[in-house]
């Protein structure tokens, strides 16, 4: 946006916050009663540029409601958007830093640890899973009413973290939510069942897959899982608010979650049903490195930027470049449609990946962006949905190749 157009919008602004003091004084009835979301919506985003205003109608029409929209480069975050509420009943607005369960982001995250020691020749990605667990040694492939046959082949590394390993979504086990087992234990469940498909011959979306190789990092590392990531990622790239457990005050900046009401036209509140209700509870709740993890637009964009910058941030380099490219490449077989790296959906000049509550991190190695949508939704009302595309291509056309 330029000077001109930031100066509009600051008057914009300016005059609105006028026109409803003005309303106040003149002794108008307040009690009760909001300004128009689109008009908040403005008011409360913070440091903007396109965005607000591409935004700000998806808030007006009860679609969306609230936002943090953030494009950075290699160097810098360059705008941080934050619109709308982060709770509407309480008409608290959302803001930069507010808290959100990232759900499946987690997948590339993990994936970017197991790459770590790939980097140190701790482990390979064409390795068996069974070198590791041995749990897996005997595991046989489902054949519809049929006995159970034997697999072709191990389950790699690499089909862990591209979904391709045969694995199901989740074990029958891992109820009533998806953090209710401890991760060797979890890990137990899915090697006892047959396979769905032979390694290697679908894709198959599994959080199972990306819940073995973190235990296999854990085997690899000798730390558990939460500790390594901690100590290896979360902290040296300065991510604090980045965590399998929000404490009490990152629980105060939790976006609430909302979904369609029945009449699928205005909000209604929605819950983070997936997880158990105490989210700080150490003692009950358990990392769940496939979509565990919550964290704020300015610590996923460290971590994505990390990954534009070939492995390097602020001077530390995290991974190899070459562990990069396999990680942002396609990594299933060209004879499936599903184009997925290690923990990452790729396309021909991007790769990011999308959360349950329709957050995402997208890294546009052509236009040298990161673009981290956050949102806590459970689907969408309207056009909400389109919101996050919106801004995607108000980013690239306000900073893309420059």
């Amino acid at each position: 946006m330029g000077l001109r157009a930031r100066r509009c919008l600051l008057n914009l602004r300016r005059s609105i916050h006028r026109s409803l003091v003005c309303q106040g004084r003149a002794g108008r009835k307040t009690a009760g009663m909001r300004p128009p979301a689109y008009i908040l919506a403005l008011l409360l985003s913070v440091g903007g540029f396109a965005a607000e205003t591409v935004l700000a109608p998806f808030v007006q029409r009860e679609e969306l409601a609230g936002a943090v929209a953030l494009v950075a480069n290699k160097e810098k975050v360059l705008s941080v958007t934050a619109v709308g509420f982060a709770d509407i009943e309480a008409k608290k607005p959302m803001a930069p830093d507010a808290v959100f369960w990232i759900a499946s982001q987690s997948k590339g995250i993990t994936a970017a640890a197991v790459m770590m020691l790939v980097d140190e020749g701790k482990l390979s990605l064409d390795d068996p899973v069974e070198k590791y667990l041995p749990e897996f040694n005997d595991q046989k492939v489902a054949a519809g009413k049929g006995a159970p046959v034997e697999r072709v082949r191990s389950i790699t590394i690499r089909d862990l973290l591209s979904h391709v390993s045969g694995l199901p979504f989740k074990s029958p086990e891992e109820q009533p939510t998806l953090d209710a087992l401890p991760l060797a234990a979890a890990v137990k469940t899915y090697a006892k069942a047959p396979l769905v498909t032979q390694p290697g011959a679908r894709y198959q979306y599994s959080n199972a897959g990306i819940n073995t190789a973190a235990r296999v990092l854990e085997v690899v590392s000798g730390q558990a899982y939460e500790d390594f990531m901690d100590k290896r990622l979360f902290g040296p790239l300065g991510m604090k608010d980045t965590t399998f457990w929000p404490n009490t005050e990152q629980v105060t900046r939790l976006a609430k979650t909302y979904k369609p009401d029945a009449s699928k036209k205005k909000l209604a509140l929605g819950n983070l049903n997936q997880l158990q209700a105490d989210l700080t509870d150490r003692s009950h709740r358990f990392p769940m490195p496939a979509g565990g993890l919550f964290s704020t637009a300015k610590d996923v964009s460290l971590f994505c930027r990390m990954l534009l910058n070939g492995g390097e941030l602020d001077g530390r380099r995290y991974l190899s470049l070459a562990s990069v490219q396999a990680l942002s490449v396609r990594q299933t077989p060209k004879e499936l449609k599903e184009s997925y790296g290690l923990g990452f959906a790729v396309g021909p000049d991007f790769f990011g990946h999308g959360g349950a509550q329709a957050t995402g991190m997208e890294i546009r190695t052509k236009d040298g962006l990161v673009l981290v949508w956050m949102v806590q939704h459970q689907g969408f009302p309207g056009k909400g949905g389109q919101a996050q595309g919106e801004f995607k291509k108000a980013a690239v056309r306000e900073f893309g190749g420059k």
